[in-house]
């Protein structure tokens, strides 16, 4: 917690501390600029390690498969030589251009902190579940209903409900078999919105009595103290039964709240930033937007491509931290300067 008249001073303010907010960091460190990072979750990771930090992701470069918590270990520890400072369980409320030319950032929690460059990297914004409409639903919250899996273990042994018909569903339904006693999968309908090789999966292992598929919606909780005993399932044809099980895990989706960001005076487009594609800044001097929270034409919502902003962003944020200095381009392989700064020189 901080006055407002001694704010915390660093080089950049990020703002998201996911895989593209955390590689920002190195990208930033490479070129001596110091950062601080604020994020609404008690941890890092962002989005992989709230939603999915052990669902296997493809596409990262040099990693033919690797989990959403691995990801973020590994660029924890990639990050560790350049020292950043994190501000955990807080959310970017408002901010202040100064005469300085700095931009002094407030959170919710009254944290002030102040610096020349202030880096947008909170993915969409705040992610926040889309609840099922049913009673005394907090009553079961974080007890015996989830809304991500973030440690599998807990769901060992566990007559496990797993509500909706999206990837979310059918990706956990065929990656907690080898762990729960049983799974069951649920949706309003015999149709699926996932990928089709999932519902296949899916559809086969209810084939071979591994699982089971029900077509309803769950309309009430029924246990104690927080603990499920059975969720009242209702048919399409309004009939009405108790489907014995000990979680229930709702996937139905996400809401995207682009949050007090969206009152910055920022252009945007659809509800993300605009940026320009050279430099990756928004219409605002010193404030830079990269990865799934911006836009610009040809736009690909994928971690390498926020890396890749996470570069391009830094040589020019560096114009605004050192206004006389000269930024040469380096190679990590061949710079022993850049080598000293990492320890592996």
């Amino acid at each position: 917690m901080t006055d407002q008249d001694t704010p915390i001073q660093t080089d950049v303010i990020i703002v998201g501390a996911g895989p593209v907010g955390l590689f920002a960091v190195f990208e930033l460190g490479l070129l001596d600029m110091k950062a601080h990072l604020v994020d609404i979750l008690d941890r890092p990771g962002g989005q992989c390690a709230e939603l999915y930090p052990e669902k296997p992701i493809y596409d990262i470069p040099a990693f033919p498969v690797i989990s959403g918590q691995e990801l973020t270990d590994n660029l924890m520890e990639q990050i560790k030589p350049f020292h950043p400072v994190f501000h955990f369980g807080q959310m970017a409320e408002s901010i202040e251009k100064l005469d300085n030319g700095n931009w002094r950032m407030t959170t919710d929690l009254g944290t002030v902190l102040e610096a020349p460059v202030i880096v947008i990297a909170a993915g969409g914004g705040s992610f926040v579940p889309k609840k099922p409409p049913l009673p005394d639903l907090e009553k079961f919250e974080n007890k015996s209903v989830f809304y991500a899996v973030r440690k599998r273990e807990i769901f060992k042994d566990k007559h496990l409900l797993i509500a909706g018909g999206g990837d979310s569903a059918l990706d956990w339904t065929l990656n907690l078999q080898d762990i729960a006693k049983r799974v069951t999968l649920i949706h309003r309908r015999d149709d699926f919105r996932a990928a089709p090789d999932s519902v296949n999966k899916m559809r086969a292992l209810v084939a071979d009595d591994k699982m089971d598929l029900h077509i309803g919606q769950p309309v009430a909780l029924n246990g104690e103290d927080g603990n499920l005993d059975s969720v009242t399932i209702r048919t399409k044809d309004k009939e009405e039964y108790d489907l014995s099980c000990d979680m229930l895990l709702p996937f139905y989706g996400l809401t995207m709240k682009l949050g007090p960001v969206a009152n910055w005076g920022l252009n945007q487009h659809e509800n993300l930033i605009q940026v320009d594609t050279e430099k990756f800044e928004t219409n605002e001097d010193g404030i830079f937007a990269i990865g799934d929270i911006n836009w610009y034409p040809g736009k690909l919502k994928l971690i390498l491509s926020g890396f890749h902003e996470a570069a391009l962003m830094a040589q020019k944020a560096s114009t605004y931290v050192y206004p006389d200095k000269v930024v040469r381009f380096q190679y990590t392989t061949s710079s022993s300067k850049l080598q000293k700064k990492l320890g592996v020189a």
